[in-house]
C-alpha cells in the first residue's frame, strides 16, 4: 500500500494558479529552482493577451512542497494570502533576476 500512496502523491500531474510571474525569466527561475528539488515536467503557461501576472504551472510531484517552493520564491497561489503581500512582490522580482543572471 505504501508503493501506491508514493505513486498517486509523487507521479501525478498536478497543476497549481500563481501570481507574479512577469516573463520567461520568472518561468525559468521557476523551472530551475523546482528541478532541484526533483519536482518533473515542469510547464509555465503563458497565455496569449494574458495582461495579467496570473500563470498555471504544471509539474509532477508532491503539491505541498512545490506551493511552499513558489512561495519561497514569491510566486504564492492565486487568492491566498500570500498573494497580496508586496514583500512576496518584491521577491519576485529578485527571483526574476536571478533567473536572467543565469
Amino acid at each position: 500500500m505504501k508503493n501506491y500512496y508514493w505513486i498517486k502523491k509523487y507521479n501525478t500531474m498536478n497543476t497549481i494558479k500563481v501570481v507574479n510571474v512577469k516573463c520567461g525569466w520568472c518561468a525559468k527561475t521557476i523551472t530551475s529552482e523546482l528541478e532541484k528539488i526533483w519536482i518533473a515536467n515542469i510547464e509555465v503557461w503563458f497565455w496569449e493577451n494574458d495582461s495579467n501576472l496570473e500563470r498555471t504551472i504544471e509539474f509532477e510531484g508532491d503539491f505541498d512542497i512545490v506551493e511552499e517552493k513558489l512561495i519561497s520564491l514569491g510566486y504564492p497561489k492565486v487568492w491566498s494570502l500570500q498573494a497580496k503581500s508586496m514583500l512576496k512582490k518584491a521577491k519576485s522580482f529578485v527571483s526574476c533576476a536571478v533567473g536572467k543572471m543565469k
